[in-house]
């Protein structure tokens, strides 16, 4: 008994050294906030919104209520007590009064931060965090919805990296809820806004809120027209850039532009951060090896063996099995076996278009093996209702160009021609053509991405002119030292 009590006292006490410390640092975090303002330089600002990921799994009531005790307007800080419990507030409180009582007896008051609308913002975003992780989602939106209007207040450009992770928060909290419509028109209000004071931070977190908007509602051509309509900044970060990519290959993929789809996934893919983000890069992938077997492809072995990967591709691997092989039957035993799956991951409905391919696929085979066979048979290997059916589907097949071949109608088979060259067909042309501008497209980016010297690196260094001067005197130099040399006895 007593060895139970102990170390539930030792558990108390390491945590309550853990709540000074994230105290400490978030006061660390307040004082570079400041000193951003101060400065204007963004840098400071933006090392605090980075380390937020791991101040929020430090974040509870009783860290709560010593920062908000910092505030040093009274209607704000009892604003914000009332959406945490009474009783673990009081009782916080309490503890950390004792607690400052029984460590500084003697010490002078303490003097309270200044109260910049930075600072306010950072502290009222973080107790939405906490009811965020804390499953209070009604409080949650009360909370960011006093926040987001005291964000519409302000027109600060230190402000604006700070405001765009709240409208991020704010987006969260209603997409919780499901109630993403009722922030649209808030949405494209502040997207306006930020669009005409020049705030790329702004444009950049409200186009990807805007279209997440949208696609969560399959309102993709909404979508499409909000991209059409708009310029994404090209001085936005990469981790921005990787979700916008997605949403624009989701929203091509749904029109059936499968390139176009394919190209900005594979950006996305590229874009986003290789370490971290292992969610999204899953479902990046998930999604572009469905538009890669849409456009004909077969995806690459080793993609669907990498680790973070080799779990959730298991039934797109059988997709591409049966793709591959033309197994209709395969296809549609994982179809039904995977249907929630897919469902869940929003697949769903461009698996559905892969039954064609495997059609197509099967056909092509066949075409192969056989220079002639009945259109029976066919449907039996394809596992058709009736040769009806086959004829249909060899027809529209011949038509578009997959099989080259003739439908003999009287004796119902089908004669299939020889295999032409392929080199005197455009297809080589297309599959350069398709690789230089990927190619050429990643160059581009990359010398936008590089970072030259400012135009004051040029000052200090000298021209040709100037260089070609000072070795002229210097051979001159050398020479009349020689010379002196000479002369000495």
């Amino acid at each position: 008994m007593t060895a139970d009590v102990e170390m539930k006292e030792e558990k108390t006490v390491s945590q309550d050294e853990i709540n000074k410390l994230t105290i400490e640092d978030i006061k660390d975090q307040l004082k570079q906030i400041e000193k951003s303002v101060v400065s204007k330089e963004p840098r400071y600002l933006s090392r605090v919104l980075r380390s937020l990921t791991s101040t929020r799994k430090k974040l509870n009531v009783e860290v709560l209520s010593k920062l908000v005790s910092l505030y040093t307007q009274s209607a704000t800080k009892l604003a914000l007590v009332a959406y945490f419990d009474s009783n673990e507030m009081e009782t916080s409180e309490a503890k950390t009064d004792k607690s400052e009582k029984t460590e500084k007896p003697n010490t002078a008051p303490k003097k309270s931060i200044q109260l910049l609308p930075e600072i306010d913002s950072y502290l009222h975003m973080l107790c939405v965090v906490y009811l965020i992780d804390s499953k209070s989602y009604d409080k949650a939106i009360q909370c960011v919805d006093v926040l987001a209007q005291k964000l519409a207040t302000h027109n600060r450009r230190t402000l604006d990296p700070l405001a765009a992770t709240c409208y991020f928060y704010y987006g969260r909290c209603y997409e919780l809820v499901d109630r993403l419509k009722d922030i649209r028109g808030f949405l494209h209000a502040r997207l306006r806004t930020s669009t005409l004071r020049h705030d790329v931070d702004g444009q950049v977190m409200m186009l990807n809120l805007l279209l997440r908007n949208y696609i969560h509602y399959n309102l993709y051509d909404q979508a499409d027209k909000l991209v059409s309509k708009s310029v994404f900044p090209e001085s936005a970060s990469n981790n921005f850039w990787a979700r916008y990519l997605y949403y624009l290959g989701l929203i091509k993929a749904i029109q059936l532009d499968y390139s176009e789809a394919h190209k900005h996934l594979m950006n996305a893919i590229r874009k986003a951060p290789q370490q971290v983000a292992i969610g999204f890069q899953q479902h990046v992938h998930r999604l572009a090896v469905v538009v890669q077997l849409l456009l004909g492809e077969i995806p690459d072995r080793k993609t669907f063996r990498e680790p973070v990967l080799k779990k959730t591709l298991v039934p797109y691997y059988q997709l591409t099995q049966a793709v591959r092989t033309g197994n209709l039957a395969l296809f549609g035993q994982t179809v039904e076996a995977h249907k929630e799956k897919f469902l869940n991951e929003k697949t769903y409905t461009l698996i559905i278009r892969l039954r064609h391919n495997v059609i197509k696929t099967g056909i092509r085979m066949i075409s192969l093996s056989y220079s002639r066979i009945s259109l029976n048979d066919i449907a039996s290997k394809l596992g058709l209702d009736s040769a009806e059916d086959a004829e249909f589907i060899v027809s529209k097949a011949i038509r578009d160009g997959v099989i080259e071949a003739t439908i003999d109608h009287e004796q119902k088979c089908v004669q299939s021609k020889e295999n032409p060259d392929v080199y005197s067909t455009t297809d080589p042309q297309h599959a350069f053509h398709q690789r230089i501008s990927f190619s050429l497209d990643i160059y581009n980016q990359s010398v936008k991405a590089m970072r030259y010297p400012d135009k004051s690196y040029n000052k200090d260094i000298e021209s040709l002119e100037e260089q070609r001067e000072r070795e002229k005197q210097d051979l001159e130099y050398a020479k009349e030292i020689a010379e002196d040399e000479d002369d000495f006895p």
